[in-house]
């Protein structure tokens, strides 16, 4: 009887462990498919930027404007104004595209909040075209995107862009 309960207590041990390793196993690759999963959609979140700024490059304020949501809101970088709706963000872009600008990325931090919203924040340059004497100069500024998933397409919710203050 007492060999009976010790090959019991060993299978069950040795069950349990199996079951552990198994579970740890599978957690493990749970993980490595979550990073996967996340590494993507950052990739997905960055090219978003990509996209917003080949909408400058069009120089139409309407087609920039489509990247917003019709709620967003707009911190520009060069006027004092905050836009709520897509006339104000139209009306900024139609001042700002005049000076052709030209965006490109100096650090970016992505945090992929669910399947539907993400922040995209960071330093980005810009090189504006001065109008009137057709110098270019380049702007740094701080960004932040905020982004949710609308009928299947991320749009731009908040929009914050502020020049970079000179260190201290």
């Amino acid at each position: 009887m007492k060999r009976t309960f010790r090959t019991r207590a060993l299978i069950a041990t040795t069950a349990a462990a199996v079951a552990v390793t198994v579970a740890v196993g599978v957690a493990q690759a749970g993980d490595t498919d979550d990073k996967r999963d996340t590494k993507a959609a950052e990739r997905e979140i960055a090219a978003l930027f990509g996209q917003w700024n080949a909408a400058l490059l069009t120089g139409s304020p309407e087609k920039v404007a489509d990247r917003y949501a019709t709620d967003a809101v707009l911190l520009p970088t060069v006027s004092p104004d905050i836009r709520t709706d897509r006339t104000q963000i139209v009306d900024y872009f139609e001042h700002f595209l005049q000076k052709k600008p030209q965006g490109e990325k100096i650090r970016s931090v992505i945090h992929v909040l669910d399947g539907n919203s993400a922040v995209d924040t960071g330093l980005y340059r810009f090189h504006l075209t001065d109008p009137k004497t057709s110098k270019t100069a380049p702007v740094v500024a701080r960004y932040t995107y905020q982004y949710e998933k609308r009928g299947g397409k991320w749009l731009i919710v908040n929009h914050h862009s502020s020049v970079l203050p000179a260190a201290g």
